[in-house]
C-alpha cells in the first residue's frame, strides 16, 4: 500500500498548515453561510461551521502544547508559511508568539460575535456569546502555557549548559593543581 501522500504529513509544521487551512476554510463558510443564507438553512449552516470551526481550533492548540513540550522546531503558523525560523536564542516569554496569537483570537472572535449578531436571536445570541468567548478562553489559555513550556524549556536548556560548562572549568582547575 503506498502511502506517500501520508508521508508529506510527518512534519509538524505540515500537518499544522494542513490544519489552519481546514479552519479557515470553515471559518469563511460559517460567515459567508450566516452572512448571506437566508433560513433555516443558513441558521444551521453557520451554527455547524462555526461549531467546528472552533472544535478544529480547540484541538490544534492542544496539538500544539504537545509539540511544544517534545522539544520539536515548529516555530508558529505564521513562521511555517512564510518559511523563516529564527535560530538565535531567546530568553523570556515568548511574547512575539503570544501576541500573534491573541490578536488572532481577537480577529476571530470579534468577527465571530459580529456575525452571531446578525444571524442569530435572543437566547441563540446569548449562547453563542457564551460559546465564542469560551473557545476564545481556552484558546488563549493553552498559546499562553505553550509560550510559558516554550520560555521554561530554554531555561532549563541554558541553565544545563552553565552547568555543564562550570562543571568542565572546576575539571580543568582540578587537573591543573595536579
Amino acid at each position: 500500500m503506498n502511502l506517500g501522500h501520508v508521508a508529506r504529513l510527518e512534519a509538524f509544521g505540515d500537518r499544522s498548515l494542513v490544519t489552519h487551512a481546514i479552519m479557515a476554510l470553515s471559518f469563511v463558510g460559517a460567515i459567508t453561510a450566516g452572512l448571506f443564507v437566508e433560513g433555516q438553512l443558513g441558521l444551521v449552516s453557520f451554527v455547524a461551521l462555526l461549531n467546528f470551526t472552533a472544535g478544529v481550533w480547540i484541538a490544534q492548540s492542544i496539538h500544539s502544547l504537545g509539540h511544544g513540550s517534545a522539544g520539536g522546531d515548529y516555530d508558529g503558523i505564521l513562521n511555517e508559511i512564510v518559511d523563516r525560523t529564527d535560530t538565535t536564542e531567546t530568553s523570556g516569554l515568548d511574547t512575539g508568539r503570544l501576541a500573534r496569537l491573541f490578536a488572532l483570537i481577537a480577529a476571530v472572535t470579534a468577527v465571530s460575535l459580529l456575525t452571531s449578531a446578525q444571524v442569530l436571536e435572543g437566547a441563540l445570541f446569548s449562547i453563542a456569546v457564551v460559546a465564542v468567548g469560551s473557545v476564545a478562553l481556552v484558546t488563549a489559555i493553552v498559546g499562553f502555557l505553550i509560550a510559558l513550556g516554550t520560555s521554561y524549556d530554554e531555561s532549563m536548556g541554558r541553565w544545563t549548559a552553565e552547568i555543564d560548562r562550570q562543571d568542565a572549568l572546576q575539571g580543568e582547575l582540578a587537573e591543573n593543581r595536579k
